[in-house]
């Protein structure tokens, strides 16, 4: 089983860490080489699916906590 990791932080993008790939709703693999990605949270990225800062621009706020 591959080893990934997903980072929630305090009004931040989803982090992800590990052996991953991302498939769209078509089945197709989003080309990424990188160890590591941003995922988008806010919904307001112009680089969907991945973050671009611009939820700093729109104060995006979410505090999600383990429960």
């Amino acid at each position: 089983m591959p080893n990934v990791t997903i980072t929630v932080k305090d009004d931040e993008p989803f982090l992800i860490k590990g052996d991953i790939s991302i498939v769209d709703a078509e089945g197709k693999e989003i080309e990424t080489d990188a160890s590591a990605i941003a995922l988008c949270r806010c919904g307001a990225s112009s680089t969907q699916p991945f973050c671009n800062g611009t939820h700093k621009k729109i104060g995006f706020e979410s505090k999600v906590r383990a429960s």
